[in-house]
């Protein structure tokens, strides 16, 4: 049966059983998130990135998304993950960002204070999709050998279709 029942609603006289049922929520929202060390310096080392993207994971875990893919390079980050319905976006990003900065700083794994740029890109995905997101988010290093994180990034726009203005888009020093 895809639908639950209230427990504290009783039928009335003429009511039909549907009446006393409720919906399920399904979603598939299989989100790409994109964001940025501040000053885009290449401070994510290979030392510091594998415990990082695991952290990251986990703050993923523990706002129940399901994490998919957590990656990236020097100066950025990839998420990959199924969105919980009940939370915005914008939410779980502030949360990840607020929460791996505190980490870094806590555990001087750069030397200075840490922090991400403003701003994050967001990107989904059917279900179709998925295996070749995570593939991709996986293999960074290797993309970033032919291509810019600017390239890449503005590719991602681009492709879908996203307006955008670039003197609001991350910083880029190349």
């Amino acid at each position: 049966m895809a639908a639950k029942m209230i427990s504290n609603v009783k039928p009335r006289r003429g009511d039909s059983i549907k009446q006393c049922f409720m919906a399920n929520t399904y979603t598939q929202l299989n989100i790409h998130v994109v964001f940025a060390v501040k000053g885009r310096e290449n401070i994510l080392t290979a030392a510091v990135r594998p415990e990082l993207f695991k952290y990251i994971s986990g703050i993923l875990t523990r706002t129940n998304q399901f994490s998919l893919a957590v990656n990236g390079y020097k100066d950025h980050v990839h998420m990959f993950f199924a969105l919980n319905p009940v939370n915005s976006l914008s939410e779980i990003v502030r949360i990840v960002k607020a929460n791996s900065s505190k980490w870094i700083n806590e555990n001087r794994l750069i030397s200075g204070k840490f922090s991400w740029q403003e701003g994050y890109g967001g990107f989904s995905y059917s279900r179709s999709q998925r295996n070749d997101v995570i593939k991709y988010i996986m293999n960074q290093e290797e993309h970033h050998q032919r291509k810019t994180f600017r390239e890449e990034y503005l590719n991602y726009l681009k492709t879908a279709e996203i307006n955008y203005n670039e003197s609001y888009v991350f910083e880029f020093y190349e």
